[in-house]
C-alpha cells in the first residue's frame, strides 16, 4: 500500500538563473535531509533538464549517506531527451542508470505526456519540492495541483 507521507516529488523550471544554481543545490540538500528525518524515503522526479536533474543529483547524493533512499524517475516518454544537447543527454542517461525505479507514462512523445507525468508525480506523493519563480506553465500547474491534492509544497525559490 502506498504511503504518501514517505514520498516526495519535484517540479521546477528547466531554465535556472546562473546566480541561483549553487543556492538551489544547497537548499535541495537541506530539504531532502529534512524530509528524510521526517521519514520520507522515496523521491520522484520527471527527468527534465534544469531543476529536475539538479533534484535527482541531490537525491543520489543523499542516498550515499542514507542507503534506503530511493530515486524514482517518472518520465513522460522513452524519447524525452531526443532533442536535447549532447551534454544534457549524457547527464540524463547517467541518471537513468542510477535510478531505483523508472516509470514511463507514455511510450513516445505525444500531446499531454508531460502533463500526465506531472499528475502522476503528485498523485503518488505527500510532499512537492519546487523551484517556481513564475505563475504560468507546467511547474505552476503542478504546484497548484499539488496544493489541491493536499500535498505540503516547499518552493525553494521562496528561500533564496
Amino acid at each position: 500500500m502506498l504511503d504518501k507521507k514517505r514520498t516526495a516529488c519535484f517540479t521546477g523550471h528547466r531554465n535556472i538563473p546562473t546566480e541561483h544554481i549553487e543556492k538551489i543545490k544547497r537548499l535541495l540538500d537541506e530539504t531532502i535531509e529534512e524530509l528524510y528525518q521526517m521519514g520520507v524515503l522515496f523521491f520522484g522526479a520527471g527527468g527534465a533538464y534544469g531543476f529536475d536533474i539538479m533534484a535527482e543529483e541531490a537525491v543520489l547524493k543523499a542516498k550515499e549517506k542514507h542507503h534506503e533512499i530511493k530515486l524514482i524517475l517518472v518520465l513522460p516518454c522513452k524519447d524525452q531527451c531526443r532533442y536535447w544537447s549532447e551534454q544534457n543527454k549524457i547527464q540524463y542517461k547517467n541518471l537513468i542508470n542510477k535510478a531505483d525505479k523508472i516509470v514511463y507514462t507514455t511510450e513516445t512523445y505525444c500531446n499531454g505526456c508531460m502533463h500526465k507525468r506531472n499528475i502522476h508525480l503528485v498523485n503518488y506523493s505527500g510532499y512537492c519540492i519546487s523551484y517556481m519563480n513564475r505563475f504560468n506553465g507546467g511547474t505552476a500547474f503542478t504546484v497548484e495541483y499539488a496544493k489541491l491534492k493536499g500535498l505540503k509544497v516547499i518552493n525553494l525559490f521562496d528561500r533564496i
